[in-house]
């Protein structure tokens, strides 16, 4: 099953990414502070937020203080996903295995539930031809001086 998907470089009170996957109508969503990581040895905490219509998906721009969100807020990725099995389902099950096919992402991932009741997912990139354990993060927004 195929589905959209955009990662935004979300300048909020804390720099995250944001990583949406059309699912049933809806942008299902997760800050991930550390942002996605093409290295499968990464794995990264993705805190599920709530779901984001679908015009989001083209979002850029500034959300005003005193707004949930507010801050600066960038496309960092978009493209296609696919999944073997119902994406809808997958996640009712707490694990979405799920490939991109991205501008800098590309190739098998998976979102993982910690718990039943938790908002807090895990995101790993899978051992696959397009694993890259050298892979490091880049800001769109910060400059190199400014990155941890």
């Amino acid at each position: 099953m195929r589905g959209r998907f955009v990662i935004h470089e979300h300048h909020a009170t804390r720099l995250h990414w944001d990583v949406r996957l059309e699912i049933e109508g809806a942008l299902k969503s997760w800050a991930v502070p550390k942002g996605p990581s093409m290295n499968p040895h990464d794995k990264r905490l993705a805190v599920q937020v709530p779901d984001h219509i679908l015009s989001y998906i083209n979002f850029e721009g500034v959300i005003p203080e005193g707004a949930y969100g507010a801050g600066d807020v960038r496309v960092w990725d978009r493209g296609f996903f696919d999944s073997l099995r119902d994406p809808a389902k997958q996640l009712e099950q707490g694990k979405i295995v799920f490939s991109f096919f991205g501008e800098k992402l590309y190739g098998e991932f998976s979102l993982t539930k910690f718990s039943r009741e938790e908002k807090n997912w895990v995101l790993v990139k899978s051992r696959d031809k397009y694993a890259d354990r050298e892979w490091q993060m880049e800001s769109i927004l910060l400059p190199k001086r400014m990155r941890k």
